[in-house]
């Protein structure tokens, strides 16, 4: 059943998630060379858990346009190789130094820091291999462009640049002004989500107002997650996370949360959601689930 099929947000999120993840298991390499440890690695670290909400954009979006399934599964893959990638290297100890990711031990914490670097390299290549494949579209420039909007969003200024000033955050603290969090956030977090989001309109060779309502969708959308994320970070559940909480405060980094406390935070969010959905009215009730992807977003306890 296509992700068409479904009326409800929660069970086309497990669809997705699901469909996306077996999509995964098969381009993962996988055998007993000796650089086995780095597929397994990869594996680890990319397979079994997450919501997959970045694959669920990208499989969204392709349904508005009547992308064929492939070419929107192998580009959700993708994307969530070049998260996985992402969070690796976010938990090494030159960076976040975590030891937890999604409940269970971080890459390396389960091999070691050198394989986790690799591992996190591995997957970043391959999601541009994915995307470069002439089974992810037929069109040479459609593949072009998914390869150049993704590697803008992953890059010095997409997330890259974005955790760049993350650690720099550390350093300056209270200093930083809403709009520098904002800046920040944009490029950390909001960057994958807006190619996440308007892959499905590359794929289908959309109208450029359809791709900006959904880039509008994305920003919004974007800073509304990072909010959420920072509000989890003083008032979620470890457990329910599946990694620590309070690393903000005691790293004294500037957040939404330090700035604007607890409730200004969470009403921000709300509305960032609500213009979210707003930017969809012109793609009619075929957007719906990306409506109600907004409501999940600031609802979500994990």
């Amino acid at each position: 059943m296509p992700l068409s099929s479904y009326r409800q947000f929660e069970p086309a999120l497990a669809f997705a998630a699901q469909s996306t993840e077996q999509t995964m298991e098969r381009l993962l390499p996988k055998g007993e060379e000796g650089e086995a440890r780095v597929f397994d690695a990869m594996r680890y670290s990319s397979l079994g858990g997450g919501k997959r909400l970045r694959a669920f954009f990208v499989l969204a979006g392709a349904t508005l346009f009547k992308v064929g399934a492939m070419p929107a599964l192998r580009t959700a893959s993708a994307i969530e190789f070049l998260h996985a990638y992402s969070l690796i290297h976010d938990d090494l100890p030159a960076m976040d130094d975590d030891d937890l990711r999604r409940g269970k031990p971080t890459c390396h914490k389960q091999f070691d820091e050198a394989t986790a670097i690799l591992a996190g390299d591995a997957l970043q290549a391959l999601a541009f291999e994915v995307l470069a494949h002439e089974a992810t579209h037929g069109d040479p420039a459609v593949r072009t462009a998914l390869v150049s909007e993704l590697a803008r969003a992953a890059g010095a200024h997409g997330m890259v640049g974005g955790q760049m000033l993350d650690l720099l955050a550390e350093t300056q603290g209270s200093d930083l002004s809403i709009g520098a969090i904002t800046r920040l956030q944009r490029l950390k977090t909001g960057a994958l989500i807006s190619f996440s989001c308007t892959a499905g309109a590359i794929l289908g060779k959309a109208p450029e107002p359809m791709r900006a309502a959904l880039a509008a969708y994305a920003h919004d959308l974007g800073l509304a997650f990072q909010i959420v994320d920072d509000l989890l970070d003083v008032e979620g559940d470890a457990a329910e996370l599946g990694k620590a909480t309070n690393k903000d405060a005691a790293a004294g980094k500037a957040t939404f949360v330090s700035i604007l406390g607890v409730e200004r935070a969470r009403a921000q969010a709300s509305l960032l959601a609500q213009q979210a959905a707003t930017h969809l009215e012109p793609l009619g009730p075929r957007a719906d689930l990306l409506k109600q992807a907004a409501k999940f977003v600031v609802q979500r306890r994990a």
